[in-house]
């Protein structure tokens, strides 16, 4: 039986990896920091990822090794967690004969609406991460993987995923009074007019169309949970897919009007237009995914949008 060392088990996607993970058979060795983690054929190992002996001891004797574990804009824990762990999981692999090191990164590191993106962001786009300890921390999560890669021959894989949705996180995203102070850079709307504020001081609920300085409608590039997670499944344990990183998004792009129109219309709720000239449209080149894993998305902002309100019914 493969086994197989997961980092992050806890976290958003860790569930639906482990879920993958049975259905395929695998056992478990997965890193519990506070909450113990269940399953079939899952062995749960208190510790913590910043503790390089914890974390040699789950890889011991796994034949894959899955690294998610991550923490957003927290500036105390950010570098602990994300760089100097995945570093003690890299140095873990180093020393161990596995057959795959499957790191979970984003599209943060690419920057995504913070920069102009004239053409698609493929996989050979620079790392030029937006403000923040979160997007900073997935540029140094891939480039030591690479140099793992190059140095040692740690067997890597890279899955960039684009911001991930599930249940209604999509009717969150798309809420006027939920995004005004938002936590996270480049999840909210920025700079607001008093027109808007207004409104969300009045506690009046608008869906936003977000447009550039110019009044033309944003496009953005996500990816709901499932997708990643047929992509996840698709390159591991895949020998083409060692030493590659694969972006991984939705079919397409959606239109903020278009998207906030189909919603506005679907819940009865009034548009508002905001002008957001920080940020720019962009769209994730999802090519070598799909022709070198097969990969096919099925979840476009249409889909995911009549998923996440049956959800929230």
């Amino acid at each position: 039986m493969t086994t197989v060392a997961v980092f992050g088990a806890g976290g958003k996607l860790g569930r639906h990896v482990l879920r993958v993970l049975e259905k395929r058979g695998m056992a478990v060795r997965a890193l519990c920091h506070r909450t113990p983690i269940a399953g079939e054929n899952v062995k749960s190992i208190p510790g913590s990822i910043t503790d390089a002996e914890a974390v040699r001891e789950v890889v011991r004797g796994a034949d894959l090794v899955v690294q998610m574990a991550t923490t957003k804009e927290d500036p105390e824990t950010f570098f602990d967690v994300s760089v100097r762990g995945t570093f003690n999981v890299l140095e873990a692999c180093r020393g161990a004969r596995i057959r795959q090191f499957l790191l979970f990164g984003g599209d943060a590191a690419m920057g995504i609406w913070f920069y102009p993106q004239p053409i698609p962001i493929d996989e050979n786009h620079p790392l030029m991460a937006y403000p923040g300890y979160y997007a900073f921390s997935k540029v140094m999560e891939e480039v030591m993987a690479n140099q793992y890669a190059i140095q040692y021959g740690v067997p890597v894989t890279i899955l960039r995923s684009s911001w991930v949705f599930e249940g209604a996180d999509l009717l969150n995203h798309f809420s006027l009074l939920k995004n005004i102070n938002p936590a996270e850079p480049g999840h909210g709307f920025g700079e607001v007019s008093q027109e808007i504020l207004d409104l969300v001081s009045a506690r009046e609920e608008r869906i936003p169309i977000l447009t550039d300085g110019q009044g033309v409608p944003l496009r953005r590039h996500i990816v709901h949970v499932d997708d990643v997670m047929q992509a996840f499944d698709k390159m591991l344990d895949e020998p083409v897919a060692i030493g590659q990183s694969f972006n991984i998004a939705g079919p397409a792009p959606f239109n903020y009007r278009v998207a906030a129109n189909y919603l506005s219309e679907k819940l009865g709720i009034p548009t508002v237009e905001i002008r957001c000239p920080a940020y720019h449209a962009f769209e994730i080149n999802i090519t070598r995914a799909r022709t070198m894993l097969g990969y096919a998305p099925e979840n476009d902002f249409f889909r995911m949008a009549d998923r996440a309100i049956e959800e929230a019914m």
